[in-house]
């Protein structure tokens, strides 16, 4: 039903052979830790800072909340679980913070489709409920929510800093010999034909000379789709820019959540949602992950920390600074694209939507079928040989 190579094309990698992971955000550099740990010798490239791509825009927002059909919601669950273990492993202050979040609602619109999220994540039985107006007060005192019609609660969510996991990946792989090269991005690829008469990457190309390489993971973010093409696989993504907000340290404002979801002031406007990292910085975004907003303008910066200090007033007095437009990676359909490509069997392709929630399991999972030659079930509905019309 879905696309990849078959199982004889999947041979376990063995003995000490090399891999070069392209892109060090934090699916690129937590792949690369995986690896790290089994002893795989590793290059990782990466064509600015590590984490400066999209895993600096992100929300950042550990999530199983409107992740569906049910098979992408359980796999969201699997990876949120992961979390606390994928800590532990990294031996490092990560951010790593829990709470669940907070939603409510103020028109009869939003009451009605938050109600019926609910009732689809109550049939997966994901431990989320409706509260009342008074029991959001008890929760969180400082909150003024205005009007609410419906209002929801879950206690399994949380959040983390991705930067900070991205230099605990890659210090960690580090310590077992990885190299990383930062500002050297993969600038094209060495192809020949195996033993077997498939066109196979030996290289990757860099503006610092040819690195050799058995496998090559391809974790760009929104250049994946470019570096695909030149392998022959078409990785089709959507257009999706993100901007988001970040205030000056704070003292904290939330006693219990770790993420609220509020309505919007009025029409015209996205919803906010908001959450305060470790070290007292509340981060602000607005709308879905599909939204289109590219203003990453001072004034648009100030607009929305007005909106988010109408429902959290201890915020006024807070100043606010712009975080520069990033386009975050999403393939064309929406769900994740990870897995060997039949026209590239030795390229790796892992493309993420939700990357931070789906971090750990991605890494393990991705380590998995590279290392020891075996073909994962879970990711069958997300492989990338779905957008190929080779693709079965």
């Amino acid at each position: 039903m879905f696309g990849g190579p078959p199982m004889d094309r999947l041979r376990p990698l063995g003995g000490r052979k090399h891999v070069v992971v392209v892109g060090a955000g934090i699916i690129g550099a937590s792949i690369a830790f995986q690896l790290s740990r089994r002893s795989i010798p590793v290059t990782v490239l990466d064509d600015g800072e590590p984490g400066y791509g999209a895993s600096s825009h992100s929300f950042a927002w550990i999530n199983a909340t409107g992740k569906s059909p049910d098979y992408y919601h359980y796999f969201n669950r699997r990876s949120m679980d992961m979390w606390a273990r994928f800590a532990r492993e990294l031996d490092a202050d990560i951010g790593l913070t829990w709470g669940g979040y907070l939603q409510w609602e103020s028109t009869q619109d939003g009451a009605d489709r938050l109600r019926a999220q609910l009732a689809e994540l109550h049939f997966w039985g994901y431990p989320c409920r409706f509260i009342n107006e008074r029991e959001i007060q008890d929760l969180e005192p400082g909150i003024v929510t205005g009007p609410v019609l419906a209002a929801a609660i879950n206690d399994v969510e949380g959040h983390v800093d991705t930067q900070k996991v991205v230099d605990a990946c890659l210090l960690r792989a580090s310590e077992a010999g990885a190299i990383v090269r930062t500002n050297s991005g993969a600038t094209g690829f060495k192809m020949t034909q195996n033993a077997n008469g498939e066109t196979v990457v030996e290289g990757v190309e860099t503006e610092m000379g040819e690195i050799p390489c058995d496998t090559v993971v391809l974790a760009a973010g929104v250049a994946t789709t470019a570096l695909a093409a030149m392998v022959g696989v078409d990785l089709p993504q959507q257009y999706s820019p993100g901007v988001v907000v970040r205030t000056d340290p704070q003292p904290p404002l939330l006693q219990k959540v770790s993420v609220l979801y509020a309505p919007q002031i009025e029409p015209g406007h996205s919803e906010i949602h908001l959450r305060q990292m470790a070290n007292g910085v509340v981060q602000i975004g607005e709308g879905s992950q599909e939204s289109l907003n590219r203003d990453d303008s001072q004034g648009h910066a100030n607009d929305l920390l007005d909106r988010a200090t109408k429902y959290l007033p201890a915020l006024s007095g807070a100043k606010v600074s712009p975080v520069p437009v990033g386009f975050r990676p999403m393939p064309r359909d929406g769900f994740p694209a990870i897995g060997f490509c039949g026209s590239a069997p030795n390229v790796y392709m892992a493309l993420m939507h939700s990357g931070v929630t789906l971090a750990p399991l991605a890494a393990e999972l991705a380590t998995m079928e590279i290392v020891d030659g075996i073909r994962v079930d879970a990711l069958l509905p997300f492989r990338p040989d779905r957008f190929s019309s080779k693709g079965s």
